[in-house]
């Protein structure tokens, strides 16, 4: 019987898949994931993720689902994810409340290239994120390696992902050591930056590449007046393409819009928010989203 129903299964989503298809649907089908914590309400009447998806779902092609932590499978059930194209997240104080394997669930599907996922702000902490930037650490360990060490080099890569704050003259992560003749063990990257502040500062995001997707539609620069402040540098792999920087006015900055191919999926980054604060009513910051899952949901170019 139960070979049936999982033989069963298979047959309707492909039918599903083929009837998309057929009719011409080419919409991207969005999940909008959020974890819902109770500060949200100061700029937020009804959640963070929901104005979000409310934006969103008035935008053509897009076909969009709103989520939550407390959703029925924490909203990650196979079947939400397996008819869903983007993945936008935003998690911020319940990082550790996400299972292991609904978080594997994320991470496999966008490296086998069937989701592709945007985080938001503070989702640098966030289970599929950390992972996902530890397999890009992994698959750019060989060109981390000297050049005339790389043919016989082998890698440890035991060391666990781990939330934790970095001190400013500590050592960027990802980065490898030597622990051995021909084996270098892999420092995961930390997923984090120096210094933050939460006083609500404005910020002034510029455009760094401004023919690429993310940026259609928008003006070379804008001004957010209230959101939390994040500091370079950011322990990450580096992107394959950073494509906004944002400063504040005492002189921090931050890369943003950042892009990482992983696997045969894709990532991207924005900073910009703070649950406390209305960034994401704010036309500039939406477009973003609404650009990058416009971006992530459309095939890759060969």
């Amino acid at each position: 019987m139960a070979a049936r129903l999982v033989a069963m299964t298979a047959f309707l989503l492909a039918a599903s898949t083929v009837c998309r298809a057929v009719a011409g649907d080419h919409s991207i089908r969005v999940l909008v994931w959020d974890e819902r914590q109770p500060a949200q309400a100061k700029a937020y009447d009804n959640f963070l993720g929901n104005a979000i998806a409310d934006y969103l779902s008035k935008k053509p092609g897009l076909t969009v689902k709103s989520v939550a932590l407390d959703s029925p499978e924490q909203g990650l059930d196979a079947a939400t994810l397996d008819s869903t194209d983007v993945i936008v997240w935003w998690g911020h104080v319940r990082h550790d409340k996400v299972t292991s394997e609904h978080a594997d669930a994320v991470v496999k599907r966008v490296l086998d290239g069937k989701l592709g996922f945007l985080g938001l702000h503070s989702t640098q902490f966030a289970e599929p994120f950390m992972r996902l930037m530890y397999e890009r650490a992994k698959a750019d360990a060989p060109k981390m390696v000297p050049e005339a060490e790389r043919a016989t080099a082998k890698f440890d890569f035991s060391l666990p992902l781990k939330r934790a704050k970095v001190k400013r003259d500590q050592p960027l992560t990802p980065r490898l050591e030597k622990i051995g003749d021909n084996t270098w063990q892999l420092i995961p990257p930390a997923c984090v930056f120096p210094s933050w502040r939460e006083d609500g500062a404005p910020s002034h995001v510029k455009v760094l590449l401004p023919d690429h997707p993310l940026a259609k539609g928008l003006p070379t620069s804008w001004y957010i007046p209230h959101t939390e402040m994040y500091e370079d540098p950011f322990h990450v792999p580096a992107a394959d393409a950073t494509v906004f920087e944002e400063h504040w006015d005492k002189g921090e900055h931050f890369k943003s819009g950042l892009i990482w191919h992983i696997g045969k999926g894709r990532v991207v980054y924005f900073r910009p928010g703070h649950e406390t604060f209305p960034v994401y009513r704010q036309e500039e910051n939406l477009r973003v989203v609404e650009n990058a899952v416009g971006w992530l949901g459309a095939p890759e170019s060969p």
